[in-house]
């Protein structure tokens, strides 16, 4: 079976190629991404592109939160609506292997009990011994079903 294909569209790039080594909101060209995305549900595949991952001390946690909120600033009303992890067994959720460098996929909707939030954003938690921390990219692709 073949690698899917998602389209790409720049206004829904969440982060650009860059080391991540502390928590922080994801970046694209030198700022905190935020996405408008309009009024009503909407659902998606943030598509990760995994180009680096230090996991030399076995104690390395990086957990990407797809994070929606009403406020375009975030400044309030944030709420996580999907979340995916990456580091050593040692620590990961539920003893899952250790990542490795390629493609992730991780279906979202901006509605959690019965409220949708406009605002998308990706934020990424960083825990334990960094050196180099971790590299990828990530953007949103429009509508799933499984």
């Amino acid at each position: 079976m073949g690698r899917r294909v998602f389209n790409f569209d720049a206004e829904l790039e969440l982060k650009d190629a860059g080391l991540v080594a502390a928590s922080a909101a994801a970046q694209a060209d030198d700022a905190a991404k935020i996405i408008d995305l309009g009024v009503g549900r909407f659902e998606g595949i943030v598509v990760f592109d995994l180009t680096a991952v230090e996991i030399a001390s076995n104690n390395e946690l990086y957990t990407a939160l797809v994070q929606g909120s009403s406020s375009a600033t975030f400044a309030s009303d944030v709420q996580n609506l999907a979340q995916l992890d990456f580091g050593a067994t040692e620590v990961r959720l539920g003893s899952a292997i250790d990542s490795l460098i390629g493609r992730y996929e991780l279906a979202f909707t901006n509605e959690q009990k019965d409220l949708q939030y406009r605002y998308l954003r990706l934020w990424t938690v960083v825990a334990g011994s960094i050196a180099t921390g971790i590299n990828y990219t990530a953007f949103v692709s429009r509508g799933w079903r499984f």
